[in-house]
């Protein structure tokens, strides 16, 4: 098989979801509702937490972050492969899908470290309620956030220049909706070992830091509420950290089953079914998930409603 270098291998084909023609507007009008789903419930959730004065808090400030990347992580896959679908054209040159590759990736890297921040926010809160507005003051809480959404960019672009220089083969089919690094690698004819050690180290050091940070927050939040002499206290705490450990269940769920498996179990069917779960459905119900698990927003919610529908009452 002929070995074409990349310099002179301008272009891939992205194959979507599914190769059945008679799929393609079914396909289409679903992921269509449900990236608009989630472009609207994101933008209700920082515009009330804009609005509101109440929602001030560290919390909110990061449940902000967490939907201004749910939209860019979704807007980043989701309108290619609208495209696909609607129009057919399959295609993406060499830069795009390594840029493709290069931002969707820094953004499931940045959610990593900011769930992880969100824990720890909570672990400050349940645990040292005395000391919260000391330790997670304003100026604190913009360099967490800021924090994380460098280091999920820089923790990429080791990944994005090898991968920009390997070598691919006669195939130039990419067996996904967008441009994956498992498919990449699977096109490739150059030897991946390196690039293999490279992920393997990243993914321990930039993945499981924040992961393990996270239990650890959880571990120690659940042991103080148990300790808790007040019930009503307990389920307060409770209710408080729900939504963000459900997201957090669903987001570590749907990307250690993408990605963390051996070469030989790797699947590239199940492996698009999980990259739905993390790049379009967990961003569509996090807004559901915070709101409807959430006092504070629920009431935000009402009083922004209230005060829409006395407007539209004042102009008729």
């Amino acid at each position: 098989m002929e070995k074409l270098n990349q310099s002179f291998y301008t272009e891939f084909s992205i194959l979507g979801l599914s190769q059945n023609s008679q799929l393609q507007v079914l396909i289409f009008i679903v992921f269509f509702h449900m990236y608009l789903t989630t472009l609207l419930g994101n933008l209700v959730i920082i515009t009330i937490i804009c609005a509101d004065s109440y929602l001030q808090k560290p919390m909110y400030y990061f449940l902000m972050n967490l939907s201004f990347l749910d939209i860019c992580f979704t807007s980043s896959t989701i309108p290619k492969m609208l495209e696909i679908c609607l129009t057919g054209n399959k295609s993406i040159n060499f830069f795009a899908c390594i840029l493709q590759f290069y931002v969707c990736s820094s953004f499931i890297s940045t959610e990593f470290f900011l769930l992880s921040v969100m824990a720890l926010d909570r672990y400050v809160a349940i645990c040292h309620p005395l000391r919260y507005t000391v330790i997670m003051s304003k100026r604190a809480v913009v360099l967490l956030a800021v924090a994380s959404w460098m280091l999920g960019f820089l923790d990429i672009i080791p990944l994005a220049v090898l991968i920009s220089n390997l070598s691919f083969c006669g195939s130039h089919e990419i067996n996904h909706f967008f441009c994956d690094f498992t498919a990449l690698l699977k096109l490739s004819c150059s030897d991946t070992f390196f690039i293999n050690i490279v992920t393997f180290a990243e993914g321990a050091v930039m993945g499981l830091c924040p992961f393990i940070l996270t239990i650890i927050s959880y571990v120690l939040i659940i042991t103080n509420i148990m300790k808790m002499s007040s019930t009503s206290g307990r389920q307060k705490s409770f209710s408080t950290c729900s939504a963000h450990l459900t997201a957090v269940i669903m987001f570590y769920g749907s990307e250690f089953g993408a990605y963390m498996k051996t070469t030989s179990e790797v699947s590239l069917e199940k492996d698009k079914l999980f990259a739905v779960m993390f790049t379009i459905v967990i961003p569509m119900l996090n807004p559901f998930i915070y709101s409807l698990r959430n006092k504070e927003v629920r009431r935000a919610l009402r009083k922004c409603k209230k005060k829409i529908c006395y407007q539209d009452n004042t102009l008729h």
